[in-house]
């Protein structure tokens, strides 16, 4: 069993992330929360990246459980058609306007 102690501005992100969605079921062990819809997704990643430039891989393990690989880079994929958002050289997407 491994257990990972997160940095506080990993925390703090996390819980900004978890704050956007709505609480089904909380007791003192366990709290339930929906699953973003692809709008609210887009928002958080929005929020995410107006911070700073992040890989796929660094933004799904920040909404790790929150949502799949797949549905981060669909949401990615139609914000970047709107061009709300670009995806650098590097691998890196970033909001545009925030650069």
């Amino acid at each position: 069993m491994s257990s990972r102690r997160r940095k506080k501005k990993e925390s703090d992100e996390t819980e900004d992330v978890e704050n956007k969605l709505k609480v089904v079921y909380s007791d003192k062990d366990v709290v339930v929360m929906t699953a973003p819809n692809e709008e609210e997704l887009k928002q958080i990643l929005l929020d995410l990246l107006s911070e700073k430039p992040m890989n796929l891989k660094e933004l799904h393990s920040k909404l790790s459980g929150i949502a799949s690989e797949d549905k981060i880079r669909r949401a990615l994929a139609s914000l970047t058609e709107k061009g709300q958002v670009t995806l650098l050289e590097d691998g890196r997407y970033a909001k545009l306007g925030t650069e």
